[in-house]
């Protein structure tokens, strides 16, 4: 998974194929739950691009996503938005397996 470090870095990874964000923050124990649960989702989905973006960071771009709760998730395929699992409740590995599934479909 890579870590966002500017605007410029996410603007060009929206528009690729298909990326997956996490928004998450390091003081987030949800976030802390799912983290051991991301390199096997990432090999199950193969076809996305994961990134990890710090809430801290990016509190604008949160502002301007509606993303309000942590840890939450948002795919793009080709600059457009086909997917987002936003919320404040704790996500478990299936929830997630199961948006990425749904995603794929999109």
């Amino acid at each position: 998974m890579k870590e966002l470090k500017s605007m410029t870095e996410f603007q060009q990874a929206v528009e690729d194929n298909g990326s997956v964000f996490m928004f998450s923050a390091g003081w987030c124990p949800d976030c802390v739950v799912i983290e051991p649960h991301l390199p096997d989702l990432e090999k199950s989905f193969p076809q996305f691009t994961f990134y990890k973006v710090n809430r801290d960071h990016f509190i604008d771009l949160c502002q301007e996503l509606n993303i309000f709760g942590i840890p939450s998730f948002l795919v793009y395929k080709d600059g457009v938005e086909v997917q987002r699992f936003v919320s404040k409740d704790r996500k478990t590995k299936e929830e997630i397996e199961a948006f990425l599934k749904e995603a794929t479909e999109k």
